[in-house]
């Protein structure tokens, strides 16, 4: 007997965007990479044990690499459902 060949078929959902970040998420990415630039130059000031290198440095470090660079990855803007379109409860 002949095997009968069926196609995988694949459940996932198309891709609507071509680009997986939008302008909101470059500038995100953009004032991490300056706020670490900044802690970085901040770092280099003399005196070494100076406000400057001890307590600005760290945090804007902190907040460029912890905070700012992930929220600009991660970051997706909300979507509104479209209003001809209405959610089935069931009951």
């Amino acid at each position: 007997m002949a095997r009968i060949e069926t196609k995988a078929v694949s459940k996932r959902k198309p891709i609507l965007e071509s680009l997986p970040f939008n302008k909101t998420n470059y500038r995100i990415l953009g004032l991490g990479l300056l706020s670490i630039v900044l802690g970085y130059v901040a770092l280099a000031q003399p005196p070494w044990d100076g406000t400057m290198p001890l307590v600005v440095a760290p945090i804007l470090l902190v907040l460029g690499y912890c905070v700012l660079v992930p929220l600009g990855i991660l970051y997706r803007r909300k979507t509104v459902p479209e209003p001809n379109q209405t959610p089935q409860h069931k009951s």
